[in-house]
């Protein structure tokens, strides 16, 4: 039986996991910043022998696209360094890496879904630091490994946007919401689902990339008119453009992302988005 290490399993992907886990022939490690620290070498080296942990998931990382323009040492240190550190663990003890990236590590000037082959530009610190671990996990190159670009993850779990949507949409008649950035959101439990499922197929002597979100083109506006119809609430939601809501770091203004790759190479069928968030909306009992 395999032995997985999760990596920031508090966050909303890695608590997907978690609830999954019961469901997959694996011995699963959930750890988190407290109880692993994932930027100290030793403590991940010791862990992985004697717990023989033969696969790392790695959904740890500095999140916080606005804060990271500012604390860019602690982005690095999560996004790049860490990342570093555990693909330098995993080619030297043969464990199988899975590691989660994101769409911030292009421009959003594209005018078709991105590839994985497409130039990477990102915007911005956090876009940068997530490149960065990138680009030193596939220069390590630990064998049977992969890494997972998704974008716009919600959840049942933490702090998303459907949850702020919810929130706000019960406390005010109306609300302005971004259309000019048009992307796919992710469920956080179809991509924790993709990823056991596809554990035993991954066979590669370098690292690949995929794009995994769910099926679908919208804008947060949509998303945001979509959570409130779902939901039953009665609250109007009006576009706005991204010049009217101003961030310390610029976000993509197209970010969609070509997942015909990993359909392919794993046989997969991926969701429509509005059956996804019905489903979230469920589990969350803010279905109506």
């Amino acid at each position: 039986m395999s032995n997985i290490l999760v990596t920031g399993s508090n966050g909303q992907l890695g608590s997907e996991l978690r609830e999954l886990s019961k469901e997959y022939a694996y011995n699963f490690y959930f750890t988190d910043r407290e109880t692993l620290d994932i930027s100290n070498a030793n403590a991940i080296k010791e862990f992985t022998e004697i717990n023989n942990v033969n696969i790392i998931i790695n959904t740890a990382a500095y999140t916080a696209v606005d804060k990271a323009e500012d604390d860019a040492l602690n982005a690095d240190a999560i996004n790049a360094k860490a990342v570093k550190t555990l693909a330098q663990i995993a080619k030297d003890k043969n464990i199988q890496l899975i590691h989660i990236s994101t769409d911030y590590v292009f421009d959003g000037t594209n005018y078709r879904p991105y590839t994985e082959d497409d130039k990477t530009n990102p915007n911005g610190v956090y876009g940068t630091t997530k490149l960065d671990g990138e680009n030193a996990m596939k220069e390590i190159n630990p064998s049977n490994s992969i890494i997972i670009r998704t974008s716009w993850v919600y959840s049942s779990f933490g702090a998303n946007f459907v949850k702020t949507m919810l929130c706000l949409g019960k406390e005010r008649d109306s609300l302005g919401v971004i259309f000019d950035q048009v992307g796919t959101p992710t469920y956080a439990r179809d991509l924790a689902k993709i990823i056991l499922d596809i554990l035993p197929k991954i066979k590669n002597e370098k690292v690949e990339i995929y794009n995994y979100s769910n099926e679908g083109v919208l804008s947060w506006y949509d998303f945001a008119k979509e959570i409130m119809r779902m939901a039953k609430i009665k609250c109007e939601i009006n576009p706005i453009e991204t010049k009217d809501y101003p961030t310390a770091a610029s976000r993509p203004h197209y970010s969609l992302l070509n997942k015909s790759k990993i359909k392919k190479e794993f046989n997969i069928t991926i969701p429509y988005w509005k059956d996804s968030l019905d489903e979230c909306l469920k589990t969350m009992g803010e279905r109506k």
